[in-house]
């Protein structure tokens, strides 16, 4: 009876523990995969898809770590922590997507159903116990929870017009420098935003989410003219072709 007790209170221990097992919030293993998988030219990082598609099984161990974690321990992250996961997850579960796709142009030869381009409404995410999409991860919950504008250059959508990958984990240590980086790579890759005279060319990313700097930074034209220290005058804003090509090595 006693062995039978001690075996059950060990197996209660293990499970408990199992919950709230540690997380490796350096992300290491999506950190070597964008390290290996990544290469850059001037301000563009290009993905080696064909590689990584050989060897599948190093971005399922970290896909399987981040649906490991239970909602429970989850809430013990702090907020920047809490962030580095979403943008880590949502780029990695990225590549996975276009892995099971791949070869293809774009991204946008997926689709989430009968009448939609682009697989960010299909529900192939398994994380803290339901199906979600990449959609449910921007849109319902970075952008919902978190103040926080500086991800449109974090979250990468497989493209040549997005922002390109940072060539490394996000960790909630290093959020603020990281996304401060990753945004002055952005604005500065003049393929993509560059000024002429007294127009802005920008990418459509502030068409279609410039709201979202308005009440961190007052709009983007100024969150723009800040960071890249351009003289504060009224600039006409133009806004430039988004290449949907495939990030990837040629």
């Amino acid at each position: 009876m006693k062995f039978l007790i001690f075996g059950l209170f060990t197996s209660l221990n293990f499970f408990a523990g199992n919950a709230f097992a540690d997380f490796d919030h350096t992300h290491e293993k999506w950190d070597q995969i964008l390290k290996q998988y990544t290469t850059r030219k001037g301000n563009q990082v290009y993905f080696k898809y064909n590689e990584l598609k050989k060897n599948e099984g190093v971005l399922n161990s970290y896909l399987n770590e981040l649906e490991s974690l239970k909602k429970e321990k989850f809430n013990t992250f702090n907020q920047d922590q809490k962030l580095a996961f979403w943008i880590n997850a949502y780029n990695a579960y990225t590549i996975q997507i276009i892995l099971k796709h791949y070869p293809l142009k774009s991204i946008k030869d997926i689709s989430s159903g009968l009448f939609s381009s682009g697989p960010w409404k299909k529900d192939f995410i398994n994380l803290f116990g339901k199906k979600i999409s990449l959609d449910n991860i921007e849109h319902d919950t970075i952008r919902k929870e978190f103040d926080e504008p500086r991800i449109h250059f974090a979250v990468n959508c497989a493209s040549i017009g997005c922002p390109s990958l940072l060539q490394e984990a996000f960790i909630g240590a290093k959020l603020e420098n990281q996304l401060d980086r990753a945004a002055n790579n952005f604005l500065q890759n003049k393929s993509k935003n560059y000024v002429k005279g007294n127009t802005l060319y920008l990418s459509k990313i502030f068409k279609w989410y410039g709201g979202d700097f308005d009440q961190k930074y007052g709009g983007f034209k100024n969150y723009v003219l800040k960071t890249l220290y351009l003289p504060q005058k009224d600039y006409e804003v133009e806004f430039n072709d988004y290449d949907w090509n495939l990030n990837e090595v040629k």
